[in-house]
């Protein structure tokens, strides 16, 4: 017999889920349909994704490769990382211990938390965090510390990392590149980290699904490649990000094989596995990237949707900030009198028609500038529309005044 619900009562639901609320992405994008507004917010491509991959899928659903897969992903699938992992950063995993393939970067960063973090245990942060990894560290009973970066650098405090590790710290997540930020963290940066995680034991959760979106001079250096971190870094990546494929969420997670298998303990019971014929596309298009020059044109195409975009926002006076990594710019709105970054991302959505994300949502309490989101991963017909509306807004009589 089915309960009623009472839509009075707050207590139906969990303690440990009463604080989250609906994904700023999804409120963002919601928004944007409302009022026929250019998306660019969520940080989703708008183009067509490789057709040769897409062809790999549709040959692995037609052999009828459609049933489970290995809980924690195809043979094919985790040998292909494996052998990228070791081209491109010498970094040496078994596959068949130390590759565990995921529903998503989302939810490999889930299984980890749940899988290393004991309750009342610390995780530190790096604010502006994506904004899973909070929730993430509460569901597994943690307890989420935050070290921020501050605009506009977005350099690392060396002390206040130092001086937020207690004995009660477990873990370390760093998001490289950034998140919303589009900051790489330097070698020199990630050296203070691999440092403090060596002299008080601490592990390290890598946040790296933007690695092939690194703007020169900026350079991405894995984590774990750093003297003694391979042994105590869980690294996490996404197929998804680097060939335009969100929505066939094939994630991943590289670790030592102890912390592979509590990994796994948790990904079995959450989506048991992922599917089975986008992972066989998926080891395709890994295999077969480097051959296709895939990453080099990857790259320079999102360099000129990045330089464009730029343009346009600093032509509409809201002060962009040149991004290292990733496929998003961070503007500085501090300056046209909104009551908060909330307001001014409603207001751009609904009156101008271009929508943004609001950085507070990475923030566990509000930052104090003014910041918006913009994600250039949108094709150029796209980023000329937001342009023109820009444009329009921008030539009205006061356009800085906030309603």
């Amino acid at each position: 017999m089915s309960i009623p619900a009472d839509p009075e009562s707050p207590r139906r639901g969990a303690a440990r889920v009463a604080g989250f609320g609906t994904s700023i992405f999804s409120e963002m994008s919601a928004l944007a349909r409302q009022h026929g507004a250019v998306n660019l917010s969520q940080g989703f491509p708008d183009f067509p994704s490789p057709d040769w991959i897409r062809a790999a899928a549709q040959r692995a659903i037609a052999a009828d490769g459609n049933q489970y897969a290995i809980s924690h992903g195809t043979p094919r699938l985790r040998q292909a990382l494996a052998a990228k992992e070791a081209a491109l950063y010498g970094l040496t995993y078994d596959p068949d211990r130390e590759v565990t393939v995921t529903s998503g970067a989302t939810e490999a960063i889930f299984a980890t938390l749940l899988a290393l973090l004991n309750p009342g245990e610390e995780a530190i942060v790096f604010e502006p965090c994506y904004d899973s990894y909070v929730p993430g560290i509460v569901m597994a009973g943690g307890v989420a510390r935050p070290v921020r970066l501050e605009a506009p650098g977005w350099s690392l405090d060396a002390a206040a990392l130092a001086a937020a590790i207690t004995p009660r710290t477990r873990l370390i997540l760093v998001n490289t590149p950034h998140n919303p930020t589009g900051k790489v963290f330097s070698a020199a940066e990630l050296a203070i980290i691999a440092d403090l995680c060596r002299r008080h034991n601490l592990i390290a959760v890598t946040d790296e699904v933007y690695e092939h979106l690194v703007f020169p001079p900026a350079r991405h250096v894995p984590l774990a490649t750093l003297p003694g971190m391979w042994e105590r870094t869980v690294t996490i990546n996404s197929t998804a990000k680097t060939f335009s494929l969100t929505g066939w969420k094939i994630g991943y997670a590289c670790a030592p094989a102890d912390l592979s298998d509590a990994i796994r303990r948790v990904h079995q019971f959450v989506v048991f596995c992922s599917v089975t014929p986008l992972q066989e596309a998926m080891a395709e298009a890994v295999t077969e990237a480097p051959a296709r020059d895939y990453y080099r044109t990857f790259l320079a195409e999102y360099t000129e949707r990045r330089d464009y975009l730029y343009q346009v926002l600093a032509a509409a006076d809201l002060h962009p900030q040149r991004p290292e990594g990733a496929y998003f710019i961070m503007c500085d709105v501090g300056h046209l009198g909104f009551a908060d970054d909330v307001a001014f991302a409603r207001y751009l959505t609904t009156e101008v028609g271009v929508a943004a994300i609001p950085p507070s949502a990475f923030y566990q309490t509000p930052p104090p500038q003014q910041l918006a989101r913009f994600c250039f991963a949108k094709n150029p017909q796209t980023l000329q529309a937001a342009a023109a509306r820009l444009t329009a807004w921008r030539s009205r009589p006061d356009p800085h005044l906030a309603p």
